[in-house]
């Protein structure tokens, strides 16, 4: 896949109000899914949160080479409802792994990127 610097200048614009890094709670962390790649699987994620009401700061999703599974990464706050989140996050069909870090660097290195 090639970027076109439209689709970066795309991107730019849609960032110009996204989460600052440096604003995010140090309890801050990183889950990491991989999960099935067709239509509907990061509506089911998103919806799971939406309705728990639990925050998502931040969204990265990028398909698995060769494979048809992508991996996301979900900025969340590290609070006491976040294992209930994962044992429900795990019971979705399409979600194959679940892992998470207070390791950001995958956000970070975006951030940059984009900025």
């Amino acid at each position: 896949m090639t970027i076109k610097s439209t689709d970066i200048q795309k991107a730019d614009a849609m960032i110009a109000d996204s989460v600052d890094l440096q604003s995010v709670d140090s309890r801050a962390i990183a889950l990491e899914l991989i999960v099935s790649n067709h239509p509907g699987v990061m509506s089911h994620i998103c919806g799971l949160f939406a309705r728990r009401a639990f925050n998502v700061d931040a969204i990265l999703c990028l398909p698995l080479k060769h494979t048809n599974q992508s991996r996301i990464w979900l900025l969340v706050q590290n609070d006491e409802r976040l294992s209930q989140m994962v044992n429900q996050v795990e019971k979705l069909e399409d979600v194959k792994q679940v892992s998470f870090s207070d390791d950001l660097t995958v956000f970070d290195i975006m951030e940059n990127y984009l900025h």
